[in-house]
């Protein structure tokens, strides 16, 4: 896709110029500004995937537009700084500031290159590191070898080829990012970024801002839009995302731009959105909370994740995965699963799929002894956390915002009291003390189906 976009800042023309035209050589898009007032503008324009900055330059000099940069926010991508007047004090304050590297006047254009390719990976780096903090486990690709995840896999590989958005539905825990992830590194866009928002831990009234960046008092915060440039984005529980919010994305997606938040000028967008939600947004668009024409945007090809029930015969390829994910990264000790234990663990149910053996796993192996997980052991860990339906710890990963949390434990309390009072709403509201009418809607905003429970 759309090649890595390079902004040089230099005030000296036959500089600016060969910069430019050597960088465009080597197959980058280059913009150049002959000042710190041409950088801002540019800025504004176009997020940079990286930045060349003069030190000495008239009137706003590097270091003043680094300390804007850095105020508040990030700064925006890699910053290499060029000076014809270094000195050990100059590199020391750019670097301090946030700049990647120092380099001197005249220009090696070996080390130039160098510098500018290291720049770019170590970003692309931080950026799939800060994608993945809040998950313990990045797997590459969807694990099983059963015949519905080999066709899965394939079917992802074809989709990833051509550039439409993707809709992924499916049960919480049950891998949703992991297959939007494993599409982007399939499809064309796989260089460039892969950007993630989960839609229900923004805090509210802040998803405009999140999603298309701000304009406020000079101030430039670039959204997870332009942040995902050239590559994709992903938007995980999109029906959460509120109608006002709804209708500035469809308006971004049909004309392929947008205005930031306080801002004047459009901005051009190049991305890829792949959704994802565990509720059927076909019920939200007919409930009024989702809009259709949304809807029929993202949902090009729909892609349904299996829950780890219905491809159970993966179960033990799943167990190994995440011994030695454990035992290679959290030095936890190394323990296998008995026969017994693999055969047990086939057979069960699995309400919250692949994060509740994950946590299951490292349960084990934290508080078990001996070489062998016995069949006995497994049964005790998850009637200890099962006794009375309470799944919580299988069913409400702790690494996630606190919104998202409550909704996935207001589930798995719902979900165990409509089971036990057999389907029926209305002993359920005298049990869980709520108002019926209440209830129906909050068992729909979550999207537990009364009939599956009868």
């Amino acid at each position: 896709m759309s090649a890595s976009y390079i902004l040089v800042v230099d005030d000296e023309p036959d500089i600016r110029n060969l910069v430019k035209e050597i960088l465009e050589d080597e197959g980058y898009e280059v913009a150049t500004a002959e000042n710190g007032a041409a950088a801002r503008v540019a800025l504004r324009n176009h997020r940079p995937d990286l930045v060349l900055l003069d030190i000495w330059m008239p009137e706003v000099d590097g270091i003043t537009l680094l300390k804007e940069w850095n105020e508040g926010e990030a700064l925006p991508c890699p910053v290499i700084v060029m000076s014809g007047h270094g000195n050990v004090e100059t590199a020391v304050e750019a670097t301090r500031l946030g700049a990647y590297d120092f380099l001197e006047k005249p220009l090696s254009l070996a080390k130039l290159l160098l510098t500018i390719e290291r720049a770019l990976e170590a970003d692309k780096l931080r950026r799939e590191n800060v994608g993945l903090r809040h998950h313990i486990i990045h797997i590459l690709e969807p694990t099983g070898k059963s015949l519905v995840m080999q066709r899965l896999r394939e079917q992802v590989k074809r989709i990833a080829l051509h550039d439409t958005w993707v809709l992924i539905s499916g049960e919480p825990g049950s891998g949703r990012e992991t297959l939007a992830r494993y599409l982007h590194s399939q499809s064309p866009r796989h260089e460039r970024p892969f950007v993630d928002l989960s839609v229900a831990a923004i805090a509210e009234g802040n998803s405009a801002r999140e999603l298309f960046g701000s304009e406020v008092d000079g101030r430039l915060f670039y959204g997870r839009l332009e942040q995902a440039s050239g590559g994709t984005l992903f938007l995980d529980e999109v029906a959460n995302m509120d109608l006002e919010t709804q209708s500035q994305l469809l308006g971004a997606l049909e004309t392929n731009s947008f205005l930031r938040v306080g801002g004047t000028e459009p901005v051009k967008i190049d991305v890829r959105i792949i959704a994802a939600t565990e509720k059927n947004l076909e019920d939200e668009v007919a409930a009024g909370r989702f809009k259709e024409e949304l809807f029929y945007h993202l949902n090009v090809v729909p892609l349904g994740v299996p829950p780890l029930r219905e491809h159970h015969e993966d179960v033990p390829e799943l167990l190994n995965f995440y011994i030695d994910y454990y035992v290679a990264h959290e030095r936890l000790p190394y323990r296998h699963f008995s026969v017994g234990a693999q055969n047990y663990l086939r057979n069960h149910h699995w309400h919250g799929n692949v994060r509740e053996l994950k946590n299951l796993v490292q349960r084990l192996l934290i508080l078990g002894a001996g070489d062998e997980i016995s069949q006995d052991e497994v049964e005790a860990a998850l009637g200890s956390v099962g006794s009375g339906f309470n799944e919580l710890e299988q069913h409400v990963a702790f690494d996630q915002p606190l919104r998202q949390a409550r909704e996935e434990f207001e589930r798995t309390y719902l979900v165990y009291h409509l089971d036990q009072h057999g389907g029926n709403v209305t002993q359920m509201a005298k049990a869980v003390g709520m108002e019926r009418t209440h209830l129906y809607r909050k068992l729909r905003s979550l999207g537990i189906e009364i009939k599956d429970r009868k």
